[in-house]
């Protein structure tokens, strides 16, 4: 079968499918003739246990283990439970720090960052993990230039299009190619715009957004 019939049956995006199959999770056979993919149902099956598993924040690595026979599921799942365990255990730590922070009253001027932030410093040292304020900065960095080159990009192919209108002015019998110039213009614009919310989408989820979806 091909791969939008396969992005029906499982629902998982071809984009989700082509990333699995560079990480070496699916190796669906090709047509001699074509050299297109031709999916299994045996494909099928599999995309579907590595939905499950990565529905389960499981990761890319430790499926390729089970895939190998190198870990069980029962290995997989207890190993899973034990990093869900610990992210409720930094979430309780992080609650009770708020809650400290909020039943102190001070204001921000008063607050003494510095006495928590050794106190964090510990934590973090005996294994609580709290939010990452460079992955944040480097995420905020990423948007930024992606928004920056969006930009310039709309920017120079509108500027090109007010060019192509003013000549029109001059020259009326250039109409017509100044009309199908400018809509593959705005279409380029548009496509620009979707890959922007794509790029904000993939470094909120980080890299490979939608594959680690599931």
């Amino acid at each position: 079968m091909k791969i939008y019939q396969v992005e029906e049956l499982v629902g998982i995006t071809k984009k989700n499918i082509r990333f699995y199959e560079d990480q070496g999770l699916l190796c669906p056979k090709r047509n001699p003739e074509n050299d297109y993919r031709e999916y299994s149902l045996a494909d099928v099956r599999t995309l579907e246990k590595i939905k499950l598993l990565r529905k389960l924040s499981i990761p890319i690595e430790e499926i390729r283990l089970l895939q190998d026979g190198k870990l069980s599921v029962a290995q997989s799942m207890t190993v899973q439970i034990e990093r869900i365990e610990k992210e409720e255990q930094n979430a309780e730590v992080m609650k009770e720090l708020c809650l400290r922070l909020r039943d102190e009253g001070s204001d921000l001027n008063s607050l003494e960052a510095s006495r928590y932030l050794t106190e964090m410093e510990k934590m973090e040292a005996e294994g609580t993990k709290f939010v990452d304020i460079e992955k944040e900065d480097i995420n905020r960095k990423k948007k930024t230039g992606a928004v920056i080159g969006a930009l310039a990009f709309c920017v120079l192919m509108l500027w090109v299009l007010g060019m192509m209108l003013i000549a029109v002015r001059s020259d009326s019998r250039a109409l017509v190619p100044v009309l199908f110039v400018g809509a593959i213009i705005l279409c380029l614009i548009i496509g620009t715009v979707v890959v922007l919310v794509q790029r904000f989408k993939e470094i909120n989820g980080g890299e490979e957004y939608d594959a680690r979806k599931y």
